[in-house]
C-alpha cells in the first residue's frame, strides 16, 4: 500500500464520521441550514424585497417567497450580471455557470465562494465514502480522467464565467495534479470529436484507473479507444476500477459499458448540477443516492402530479413519503430562492434519506393522461436489455398521436441497438408489460383501447450522436432529452433510422 493510498483511508474514514454524523440528524441539519441561509442573506436586495428580516419558519418562507424558475429569477440575474452587488447573496458571485436556456437564450447561474466550496466537498467525499465503504484506495496511485468542458473561463464585470464542468477544473486539488488527465491544453479543445481523438491518444498508454463523465459521452470515448487499441478497455486499463457518472441514468447503459470495458467495475452516481451538488451514492450494493443535507442547499418537496395546480403544497423534508414523485426546490448559499431546479426525485429511504432521480418536471409524456415519466421508460428499457441479451446505445420516447390508416396513437420508441435482442418481439413484450406495470393510467389507456402498444423505430448506430451533432450539442453536457410530449425531436431524429 502506497502512503498515498494509506492517507486517503485515514481522510475517509474521517469524512466518513462526519457524514453520518449529519445523517443521522437530517432534520435538524435541514433547520440549521434553512436559519443560516435566511440570516446571511436578510440585508441582500432579495432578502429585503421579501421580508427576510420577518422569516422565522417555513410556513414564513412559503408566504414571502414563491417558487420560481430561472425566467422568473431572471431580473435578479441580470443585476448581478451587470456588477450590482449585495443582489442575492452577500457581495458579488466569483462564477457565473453558463448554460443554454431553452427560452431566454443563455443562463447565468451564480457560484458563490460558499457554493464552490460545498461542490468541491460533496465531490471529494462521494469517492472517500467509497474508498471508506470498500477499502478500496489503490486507484488513487493511478491516472484519472474527468471528460468535462473547457477550463477556459470568460469574465463578464469582475466575474468569470464558463460552464460548470471547465469551472471544477480550477478546484482538482494539489495532490491529484499529476494523477489528473486530459491535458490542460486537451480539455481547451472545443470541438467534441476532435477533444475525444486527441484525450484517446494522451490516455491509451497510461495507467488509467478512474474515468468520470456523462454516460453518453465516455461510451464515445471507449468505442474509440477499443478500435485505436484492438482490445476491450479493460485490456488497456487493466487497473481501471471506478467509473463515476451523473447527468443520466446508467442502467440503460450498463450492459453496453460491461461489453467495452470487458468486465465489471465499481461506479459512484452523483446527482450535480451548475446549481448545486446534491447527491452521490453512498453504498454500492444499493441503488440512489444520499441526499446532502449539510451542503448549503435548503431542500422543499412538491408532488409532481400537482406542481402545476394553484393549491400546491411545498414540504419540508419531514413530510416527504417513499416512492412520490417530487420536483426539488432548492434554496442555497448561492442565492437561490425557492427555486424550480426542473428535475423530480423519489425517495427510496427515509434513513437516510435516499434519492433516485425520476425525469424532468417538463419531459414526460402526457398526450393522454398517461404522464409517463423517464423513470418507467429507463427501468423497462433496463428489463428488456437484461431479457433479451441486446445492447443499446441511446433512445428516446416520443407519442404519435397522428398515426396513418385510422391506427389508434401509440408511443413511439427511437432505439439505437449496438446489438440487436435476441428475439425482437420478447424484446417489445417486455418493454410494453414493464410499463403497464409501472403507470395504470397508460394501462387503462391501453386497454380502453385509447392507445395501442407502443412500436419501435430502429436508429442507425452513431445516427443519436450524428443528431447531436446536428443541432450543436455533441458532447460535454450535453443529453439526450429521453421524453418528449411533442415529436419535435423525433421528426429530427427520423432522418438518422436504420434502413430496410
Amino acid at each position: 500500500m502506497s502512503l498515498k493510498s494509506f492517507a486517503a483511508k485515514i481522510f475517509a474514514k474521517n469524512i466518513a464520521r462526519k457524514t453520518a454524523q449529519w445523517a443521522n440528524r437530517p432534520l435538524e441539519t435541514q433547520e440549521s441550514v434553512f436559519s443560516e441561509l435566511i440570516n446571511t442573506a436578510s440585508h441582500t436586495i432579495f432578502g429585503k424585497d421579501h421580508n427576510f428580516g420577518t422569516i422565522h419558519n417555513h410556513a414564513d418562507f412559503v408566504k414571502h417567497v414563491p417558487i420560481r424558475d430561472y425566467e422568473e429569477l431572471k431580473g435578479y440575474v441580470e443585476k448581478m450580471v451587470a456588477g450590482d452587488v449585495d443582489v442575492l447573496w452577500p457581495g458579488k458571485p466569483i462564477y457565473f455557470a453558463k448554460t443554454s436556456g431553452t427560452t431566454s437564450g443563455a443562463k447565468y447561474i451564480p457560484i458563490t465562494k460558499e457554493s464552490i466550496k460545498c461542490q468541491v466537498e460533496a465531490s471529494r467525499n462521494a469517492i472517500l465514502n467509497y474508498i471508506d465503504e470498500t477499502g478500496n484506495a489503490d486507484f488513487v496511485d493511478g491516472k484519472m480522467i474527468f471528460l468535462q468542458g473547457s477550463p477556459e473561463l470568460e469574465e463578464k464585470n469582475g466575474v468569470k464565467l464558463g460552464r460548470l464542468s471547465g469551472i471544477s477544473a480550477h478546484y482538482v486539488p494539489k495532490y491529484l495534479q499529476k494523477n489528473r488527465l486530459p491535458s490542460w491544453a486537451t480539455n481547451c479543445i472545443e470541438d467534441w470529436e476532435t477533444k475525444v481523438n486527441t484525450i484517446v491518444d494522451e490516455t491509451i498508454d497510461e495507467n488509467m484507473t478512474v474515468i468520470a463523465g456523462i454516460p453518453s459521452w465516455v461510451q464515445m470515448y471507449f468505442e474509440k479507444l477499443s478500435t485505436t487499441g484492438n482490445k476491450k478497455v479493460g485490456e488497456l486499463f487493466k487497473n481501471f476500477q471506478l467509473f463515476i457518472y451523473g447527468g443520466v441514468n446508467y442502467e440503460p447503459y450498463r450492459a453496453k459499458f460491461e461489453n467495452l470495458i470487458g468486465r465489471k467495475v465499481d461506479s459512484i452516481e452523483l446527482f450535480p448540477a451548475s446549481e448545486g451538488f446534491f447527491a452521490y451514492q453512498n453504498v454500492q450494493t444499493e441503488k440512489g443516492m444520499l441526499l446532502l443535507l449539510n451542503s448549503g442547499i435548503f431542500y422543499e418537496f412538491v408532488k409532481a402530479d400537482e406542481f402545476y395546480k394553484e393549491d400546491r403544497e411545498r414540504l419540508k423534508l419531514s413530510d416527504v413519503e417513499i416512492g412520490v414523485n417530487y420536483v426539488m426546490i432548492i434554496s442555497t448559499n448561492a442565492g437561490l430562492w425557492a427555486y424550480n431546479l426542473g428535475d423530480t426525485v423519489q425517495f427510496i429511504s427515509l434513513r437516510p434519506y435516499k434519492i433516485i432521480v425520476s425525469g424532468r418536471i417538463k419531459h414526460f409524456i402526457s398526450a393522454f393522461g398517461e404522464h409517463v415519466i423517464a423513470k418507467e421508460v429507463e427501468e423497462a428499457m433496463q428489463l428488456a436489455i437484461k431479457k433479451t441479451d441486446a445492447r443499446v446505445n441511446e433512445f428516446t420516447v416520443a407519442p404519435q398521436i397522428t398515426p396513418i390508416d385510422e391506427e389508434l396513437p401509440y408511443h413511439e420508441w427511437f432505439i439505437e441497438f449496438e446489438k440487436d435482442p435476441t428475439d425482437f418481439e420478447k424484446f417489445i413484450q417486455v418493454l410494453e408489460t414493464s410499463l403497464q406495470e409501472q403507470n395504470s393510467y397508460y394501462l387503462d389507456l391501453i386497454e380502453g383501447k385509447i392507445l395501442q402498444t407502443l412500436k419501435i423505430l430502429p436508429i442507425k448506430v452513431g445516427g443519436f450522436q450524428d443528431y447531436m451533432k446536428s443541432i450543436g450539442k455533441l458532447g460535454g453536457q450535453n443529453k439526450v432529452q429521453r421524453l418528449s410530449n411533442d415529436r419535435k425531436v423525433v421528426e429530427a431524429l427520423s432522418v438518422f433510422a436504420k434502413e430496410g
